[in-house]
């Protein structure tokens, strides 16, 4: 049988494994940050009616600048934002992708902060971008000092910067992004997935678009919309950022279907967003149980949680999945990152993993 490496395919991609989390269909998953809570059977019969409606026209092409996704995303964000604006793509990291195409390439360079959303590293290699990491402070922070030492140093064509950060959750303030985008010559790409769940009167990146031309600000419908297997990402930035996407994308990239889906859902956004407040509850009450059973949680403004502490995580992982619930062995050295579910799938999580270490909460 043919391998991989009899293959012609580009000597940059050889011994590169691909992204992927493990699929195990477990009764409790909590390894991939979804929303595990699912979308109201109201909003969902909303959802079915508009994607029929969008079946009756499906021999036609979609509308290839999705202006009325666009618009309604514009209106969703707020921040004086409109269409123009607006980039949207089949999951966030297809406009990651997008960003890279049309920005990096061969001859240019990323500039990431590991620990760091992996795909980010795995675009740069897809794109024949190289990839340059950064060191992050103490704590997995990020400070404006750090982050222009690094800028300054290897003098990227591009910047990721994570807020929350995937795996860590830790967020990156604006000051940083400001010092940031004045010591870039490039584009600072603000990877803002899990935005809605920052605590309440935080300021977004979005906060900071006007007057920046090189800066992109990336969320997803995924987490917060509970929307991921329908694959919606889109960003926010000057329009001339939307106008450079378009050479790269692929003609009519968003089915008919994934933009009926996604108008339906953005139509019904305080009941999609509901359950926010909950998850955000479950998170806070994770830093806390882990912390009582002598771990080490990392803050956090994301839906998940990252813990340090972990005696031999690969073996806390399996003894966890032997009882029906899987969480995300990282291949950190003493880590394992957990979503916060609901609260039925946090207390079953907790509650086993004291019984896999043999820990009880301190007093």
């Amino acid at each position: 049988m043919t391998s991989l490496n009899d293959l012609p395919i580009r000597d940059d991609l050889r011994g590169l494994t691909p992204y992927g989390a493990p699929e195990s269909r477990v009764p409790i998953a909590l390894n991939v940050n979804e929303n595990t809570h699912p979308i109201p059977e109201s909003v969902a019969h909303g959802i079915i009616s508009s994607i029929a409606a969008a079946i009756l026209s499906i021999n036609r092409y979609p509308d290839r600048e999705f202006v009325a996704l666009r618009t309604a995303l514009a209106d969703y964000l707020g921040h004086d934002l409109t269409a123009e604006n607006i980039w949207a793509a089949n999951g966030s990291n297809e406009v990651l992708q997008q960003i890279m195409q049309a920005f990096g390439g061969p001859g240019r360079s990323v500039l990431g902060f590991p620990p760091t959303y992996s795909m980010h590293s795995i675009i740069a290699s897809g794109t024949g971008t190289r990839w340059v990491s950064g060191e992050r402070d103490a704590d997995f922070e990020m400070s404006p000092a750090t982050v222009v030492e690094w800028i300054e140093r290897t003098d990227p064509d591009v910047v990721f910067l994570c807020s929350p950060n995937n795996p860590t959750g830790t967020p990156v303030s604006i000051e940083t992004i400001e010092a940031a985008y004045s010591a870039a010559r490039g584009m600072v790409v603000v990877d803002e997935a899990y935005s809605e769940f920052s605590p309440e009167g935080e300021p977004s990146a979005l906060t900071l678009l006007p007057g920046r031309e090189r800066l992109i600000v990336s969320r997803t419908m995924s987490k917060a919309f509970a929307f991921a297997g329908a694959r919606v990402g889109y960003l926010a930035a000057d329009p001339a950022v939307t106008d450079a996407l378009r050479l790269v994308r692929l003609p009519y990239h968003l089915s008919a279907l994934t933009q009926a889906a996604a108008l339906a859902a953005l139509e019904h956004a305080p009941e999609m967003l509901a359950m926010v407040d909950d998850i955000r509850t479950q998170r806070d009450r994770l830093l806390i149980e882990l912390a009582a059973l002598g771990f080490t949680p990392w803050r956090s403004w994301g839906n998940f949680v990252l813990f340090g502490g972990v005696d031999d995580p690969h073996a806390v992982f399996t003894d966890l999945l032997d009882r029906g619930i899987i969480i995300r062995d990282l291949g950190m050295p003493g880590h394992l990152r957990v979503t916060a579910g609901t609260e039925r799938e946090t207390t079953a999580f907790l509650t086993a993993l004291a019984e896999v270490t043999g820990r009880s909460r301190e007093a």
